[in-house]
């Protein structure tokens, strides 16, 4: 099973002299992770490097930064992978310390500074969501908005005609219940929309 992280973590270790500050944290997506590397580059702009990898979806990603290649976001994308993380952003910012560290070296100080914040990453499992639509008569209306919001359901549309049409975002692990509990409800009589992929 995968899981994410609830909140940012940091680690930060000094190796002959270099300065590694590392983070984990979750993230929305490629176009969030973007953002976090962006801000940290202006925030630590003396910074010899910012590297970075991410798990996010299907979508994996790393960056070496100027460092030599493979040394740096291959590797924290390993330990992230490692751990069955998704939906999270590694970090790492390095302020060189005028000693070469070599590859094994680069290697073995990116690993640990992502490991050493996974250490007191409190890790949750994923969620997955996806959308379901349905079609009642309006006596009904009360009771499936009920039906809903204690399937923490979400309703993202609702349209009224000559009935009523309500498409909401459940958690997977609960959407099987919620659909029967609508049609029990609703005397069968509730019609649901062909299911979307899960978003």
């Amino acid at each position: 099973m995968p899981f994410s992280i609830a909140h940012p973590v940091h680690s930060e270790l000094i190796i002959k002299k270099s300065r590694f500050i590392g983070c984990v944290q979750p993230v929305r997506g490629r176009p969030h992770a973007q953002e976090i590397v962006d801000a940290l580059r202006a925030e630590h702009s003396a910074a010899t490097h910012v590297c970075w990898a991410l798990l996010a979806g299907s979508d994996g990603a790393a960056n070496d930064d100027g460092e030599p290649s493979g040394t740096a976001g291959r590797p924290m994308l390993n330990v992230l992978r490692h751990q069955d993380l998704q939906n999270v952003l590694a970090t790492v910012v390095r302020y060189y310390g005028g000693v070469k560290l070599g590859a094994g070296g680069l290697v073995r100080a990116y690993t640990d500074a992502v490991a050493q914040a996974l250490l007191a990453a409190e890790k949750l499992p994923v969620q997955s969501f996806s959308e379901l639509g349905c079609r009642f008569a309006y006596p009904h209306e009360g009771l499936v908005r009920r039906l809903a919001a204690d399937a923490g359901a979400e309703i993202l549309e609702v349209r009224h005609a000559s009935d009523v049409h309500l498409l909401l975002r459940v958690n997977d692990r609960e959407r099987a219940a919620l659909r029967a509990g609508i049609s029990s409800a609703t005397q069968g009589q509730a019609r649901f929309d062909a299911d979307p992929a899960p978003g």
